[in-house]
């Protein structure tokens, strides 16, 4: 494992065995992250994006979900393979997941007092008393009065659950936090009121981060680098600026034209024809190949591999790979 990387993932594949076929969910995956560093998950829903943190967190629903290969290596460790109960140790003391809906995220007949200190007396093993001092202290960081801890979720905002679910998965100051869309069910001034809040948190908890995130505007705010996903594929993955100054892969370029530019004279918008693909019946070669405009006869005869154009710059598309004649 490199120095300085907290996760590396290799060749990952995560595949749904149906009766009505089989998704491939996640397909040769290959990202890295090193501590303190955001990594931005970007795609469509069914991208594949939900099933990769899932995969990370060992919860992916077995049946019908299936780690078919791969590696991930937490601290140089193989995640994938270990025991429930190694397992239960790593997740919210190393590891913590923030999912998208916090009110099917918290216990509704639990304080969420109580809900905070379950995982400090899980990990920590505080006594009861130790354990609500330090619930109560968590929720004075993420902006909620500390007198609040003994109320139920119910009686909390969409935004104020959202904190309360933020508070349980740093209470034990994890080195990564995986965040699942944290910010979809809340309007557009709570969720940059919460975006605020988990940078500044992040830093003083020095945590490294996944945001999962279908908006390029989060990743421009929050992210350092970028894997954009497509049909279970990481397609495109290299640092924000780069991205964002410089796409390459036919689809990345799609989302940034999908997307109104205050700068540009333009009177209608490009958007990506046509429509994801069934997960059930990929089309074969190149999944993006039925919708993409620089689509080529061998795209559509076999998948491309993962080329590094540029240093740290990585794209799947055969216009980049070498011998392809374009």
């Amino acid at each position: 494992m490199k120095k300085d990387m907290l996760l590396e993932i290799k060749d990952l594949a995560i595949h749904y065995i149906t009766v009505d076929g089989t998704v491939k969910a996640v397909q040769d995956m290959n990202l890295e992250i090193a501590e303190g560093e955001t990594l931005g998950l970007v795609g469509e829903t069914g991208a594949g994006k939900t099933t990769t943190a899932l995969g990370i967190m060992q919860l992916v629903p077995n049946p019908p979900g299936k780690i078919i290969s791969g590696e991930i290596l937490f601290e140089g460790e193989n995640l994938i393979g270990k025991s429930q109960n190694e397992l239960r140790k790593i997740r919210g003391k190393y590891i913590s997941m923030i999912f998208q809906d916090p009110m099917t995220s918290l216990n509704p007949v639990m304080t969420v007092g109580e809900q905070i200190a379950e995982v400090i007396k899980l990990h920590e093993h505080l006594n009861n008393a130790d354990a609500m001092e330090k619930a109560a202290q968590m929720l004075l960081k993420v902006g909620i009065p500390a007198e609040r801890a003994k109320e139920y979720p119910h009686q909390f905002s969409g935004g104020m659950r959202q904190r309360v679910v933020i508070a349980i998965a740093l209470a034990c100051n994890p080195k990564l936090l995986i965040a699942d869309e944290p910010t979809t069910a809340l309007d557009v001034t709570i969720q940059a009121q919460i975006l605020e809040m988990m940078k500044s948190l992040k830093t003083e908890f020095r945590t490294s981060m996944i945001m999962i995130t279908h908006d390029l505007g989060i990743v421009a705010e929050v992210c350092d680098k970028v894997a954009i996903m497509y049909a279970g594929n990481v397609i495109e993955y290299t640092d924000k600026v780069r991205l964002f100054t410089n796409p390459r892969h036919p689809y990345t370029v799609g989302l940034f034209n999908s997307i109104p530019d205050i700068e540009s004279d333009v009177e209608k918008l490009k958007p990506i024809k046509g429509l994801m693909p069934d997960p059930t019946d990929l089309p074969p070669g190149c999944p993006f190949h039925p919708r993409c405009d620089k689509a080529m006869p061998i795209c559509s005869t076999r998948m491309p591999k993962n080329t590094e154009i540029e240093p740290g710059h990585f794209a799947k598309c055969l216009l980049y790979e070498e011998g392809v004649v374009v």
